[in-house]
């Protein structure tokens, strides 16, 4: 079974990564286009710039955050198009979702992924 992963781009591409993902909404600092060895960018599937700034990588805003990226996810009208796309590539190999946020713990893939999986399963 093909997994659905999570992987800062600081860290090296591996061949187990299979489709690479960016999913933020601005390019990370100081990372060639060859180093981040991506297949996709996928700005249109990330948090609003309002709601990334108001939760600001802050680990007790982020239930709150989570509520309501979620809301905006379900509402989003790239949404359909990019699950369809995962679960292709999902057919092919691994999916890694590539992320700068310095906190594995507390960023906005994390709350992608489980929404990502939710949806997946319906």
């Amino acid at each position: 079974m093909n997994e659905l992963k999570m992987k800062r781009i600081y860290e090296s591409a591996e061949p187990t990564d299979g489709t690479r993902i960016l999913v933020d909404r601005l390019w990370p600092r100081g990372i060639s286009k060859e180093r981040a060895a991506l297949t996709r960018w996928e700005k249109e599937i990330t948090p609003s710039p309002d709601l990334r700034k108001w939760f600001g990588h802050e680990p007790e805003r982020f239930a709150t955050f989570t509520e309501l990226y979620r809301k905006e996810l379900d509402a989003n009208p790239a949404g359909e198009g990019f699950l369809s796309e995962i679960r292709d590539f999902l057919k092919e190999g691994n999916v890694t979702l590539v992320y700068a946020a310095k906190d594995p713990a507390c960023n906005h893939v994390l709350v992608l992924k489980d929404w990502i999986e939710e949806q997946l399963k319906r």
